[in-house]
């Protein structure tokens, strides 16, 4: 039984390449045409560089001389930067109940307002304790004015339902 090679990250460069011949880009970018995969390899150890594959599924492959540190660093630099300006979108929760006074209603959607203007989804909750669950309509009527107050900004993802002593919606950015 063969033991198992782990499987390397990254590009195949230099000995790993094994291939008879690639299409060689050197240094400076310049097609040079298709070599020997030795040829290839003694070159870039003479330029005190690395043969890296670039694109191995073409025929023959395409190898690059060029400084493998180099070409990781850059590699993990853009894939860091692309992380950066990835936006997580987070499910913020805003409760209200049904006999909320008008300017608690409007810091709510000053506050509903700012997380959908971040890019985050909003969860509604309208909840409802003792004798508030026999006119539950007046909630409703409650998302109903968010739903509509929100309309220019933000979609609904989820219209009003009940779940138990609560009633949730979910507003999403538009």
């Amino acid at each position: 039984m063969r033991p198992v090679q782990p499987q390397k990250e990254g590009p195949r460069s230099n000995n790993e390449i094994n291939v008879p011949e690639v299409q060689l880009i050197n240094a400076e970018g310049t097609n040079i045409g298709v070599v020997r995969t030795s040829e290839a390899i003694a070159m870039a150890m003479d330029a005190g560089m690395d043969l890296v594959e670039i694109a191995p599924n073409s025929v023959p492959p395409v190898c690059k001389i060029l400084d493998l540190g180099k070409y990781k660093y850059a590699a993990q630099k853009k894939a860091a930067e692309a992380r950066k300006k990835q936006k997580v979108i987070e499910v913020k929760e805003v409760k209200l109940r049904p006999n909320i006074d008008d300017h608690d209603y409007d810091v709510k959607m000053r506050s509903v307002q700012k997380f959908i203007g971040e890019g985050d989804k909003v969860k509604v909750t309208m909840r409802f304790r003792g004798r508030e669950m026999a006119h539950q309509e007046i909630g409703l009527e409650l998302l109903n004015k968010v739903r509509d107050q929100m309309d220019e900004i933000a979609k609904v993802e989820s219209s009003p339902r009940s779940e138990g002593r609560q009633m949730v919606m979910v507003l999403a950015p538009r």
